[in-house]
């Protein structure tokens, strides 16, 4: 399973340096020279075939992209690719997806801690067996976490993603215990 760790964001100068929005808890870890990313083009800029759709730019984005280097810059990454060295080849991969296998993920030291996708797809439910959904996704707020939940009567609602809220996470058993504010699901 491929995981999302960035997203490439505007170029920064004319010599093919991009900045890199950061989508993982580790980046000093993933985000290193040398680190290899699966690239996956935004839906809203895919093509059926040919190149993605930059205007003025036939360029073709690729699978993989190599990290040469990067600095950091007021939270964002400042990076160089591979074979990236202009200023047009970088807007080309404005909005790209920087991902990594979860294979190669090491398991957090920390029991209370988890990746994203070892969450994705869990059960989500109350103590005494009350099943709300399950976990569509993470999305992480600037104040906590949230899990998405993929209603089992339709539609989607936040959880934050706090101990007061989620006492329990059963990977084993394939299941969040939460024990919800009243109303909570019905905003």
């Amino acid at each position: 399973m491929l995981l999302v760790v960035g997203q490439i964001g505007k170029p920064h100068g004319i010599r093919g340096e991009v900045s890199v929005v950061v989508r993982t808890d580790e980046p000093e870890e993933r985000f290193v020279p040398g680190s290899v990313f699966a690239t996956e083009v935004p839906r809203d800029r895919r093509v059926s075939t040919g190149p993605a759709a930059v205007p003025g730019v036939a360029f073709e984005v690729p699978k993989q992209l190599k990290l040469e280097s990067i600095r950091w810059h007021q939270g964002r990454g400042i990076a160089v690719f591979e074979n990236i060295y202009d200023r047009n080849l970088a807007e080309a991969l404005r909005g790209v997806f920087l991902q990594v296998d979860s294979a190669e993920l090491t398991p957090p030291d920390d029991p209370d801690e988890f990746h994203d996708h070892q969450l994705i797809g869990l059960r989500v439910e109350s103590a005494d067996g009350t099943v709300h959904g399950t976990v569509d996704r993470i999305e992480h707020a600037p104040a906590s976490d949230l899990i998405v939940l993929k209603k089992a009567a339709g539609g989607t609602a936040l959880i934050p993603f706090v101990t007061a809220i989620v006492p329990t996470v059963d990977l084993a058993g394939g299941r969040v215990v939460v024990e919800l504010p009243e109303g909570l699901l019905d905003l």
